[in-house]
């Protein structure tokens, strides 16, 4: 949370938080990063604190990027994206507002040992940027790891940058500054009605289920089209505070059933229980074994299987009939899923 106009490189993280300066969150992505990426960026950012803003060199065991998954693989996706990423932040220039355009992560040494050390850079002109900073976001990192999308996490630290204004309780945003800002990739999610759906309402739920805030993305028509949204938050009550704690203990499948205010029973360990099959679908197609469906979900938490059943039959359409309907779609999810990251 924005805690006052002192230097951010004087804030400290502590056990439980970070702190993440507030020109890297209300950053527009050019190449748009995943949610396994904004975590280790975060990370990395942590690691480097004592000397964020020298130009020295930084070290952190790759066993502390790994997260839940036992591989280094993802981790050296996740840094190559992070190396070519280019990232537009609002600065201050010659009194006046202006634009920066940087790369978040410079050249980095990676040990090919699996319990072996990272070495990285931070580039000299997000240093400075760094140096300059006067707000800041602290995340609490139980919240940080809950959270289940690229969407909601970026949500969370505009949230946690904004909290602690005592004179401001909402702000505005273009239709388009908040896509940037949640790092929606160009061509997705066009319509306000897809957005609304597919990114912010999933994320304000998790956000206000899990966070020490309420939080609210009301739309501003000009005309009949949605062109602004107003962002709102305000701090919990005690009752509520508790609640969240709460949620932090449930599985990340139950957390978003509490999130959605739904009650139904888990199903298979870890997984929500299957709903039913929508009404548009059957006249695509048959549907598919249960199995299949159940074995999507596990595989790929948090996408819609039937929405992807849409994508996979509108692709399928006109081309020969495959001969494993179950296998066939369950590899064109595993496609999807990799271009369309959460």
């Amino acid at each position: 949370m924005a805690e006052g106009r002192i230097r951010t490189v004087t804030a400290r993280p502590n056990a439980e938080s970070l702190i993440k300066p507030g020109e890297l969150v209300d950053l527009v992505e050019v190449t748009p990063l995943t949610l396994n990426d904004r975590r280790i960026y975060n990370q990395l950012l942590e690691n480097a604190w004592d000397a964020i803003d020298k130009p020295v060199t930084h070290l952190i065991p790759k066993s502390a990027l790994r997260g839940s998954h036992n591989s280094n693989d993802r981790v050296g996706e996740s840094l190559e994206r992070l190396m070519s990423a280019i990232v537009k932040v609002a600065v201050i220039w010659d009194g006046e507002p202006a634009i920066e355009r940087v790369q978040l992560l410079g050249g980095n040494l990676e040990s090919g040992r699996a319990d072996g050390m990272l070495e990285y850079e931070i580039p000299a002109r997000l240093r400075k940027i760094i140096g300059n900073s006067q707000v800041f976001a602290r995340l609490q990192r139980e919240v940080m790891f809950a959270l289940s999308s690229k969407y909601a996490l970026t949500l969370y630290e505009m949230v946690q940058k904004r909290g602690n204004l005592r004179w401001k309780a909402s702000e505005k945003f273009t239709l388009d500054s908040l896509r940037g800002i949640m790092g929606v990739p160009k061509g997705k999610l066009t319509s306000w009605s897809n957005l609304k759906l597919r990114a912010i309402d999933p994320a304000v739920a998790e956000v206000k289920a899990l966070s020490d805030f309420m939080v609210e993305i009301a739309p501003i028509k000009t005309g009949r089209a949605v062109t602004h949204v107003e962002l709102r938050w305000w701090r919990k009550d005690g009752d509520a505070t508790g609640a969240a704690d709460r949620a932090l203990q449930f599985s990340k499948v139950g957390r978003r059933v509490r999130a959605e205010g739904r009650t139904e029973e888990l199903s298979v360990p870890g997984v929500g229980s299957l709903r039913a099959r929508p009404a548009w679908l059957e006249s695509r197609g048959a549907a598919l074994q249960t199995a299949t469906y159940e074995t999507a979900r596990l595989r790929h938490p948090g996408y819609d299987i039937y929405f992807i059943e849409g994508e996979w039959r509108s692709w399928a359409a006109g081309k020969e009939p495959a001969t494993d309907p179950d296998r066939a779609f369950l590899a064109f999810f595993r496609s999807y899923a990799e271009k369309n990251p959460l």
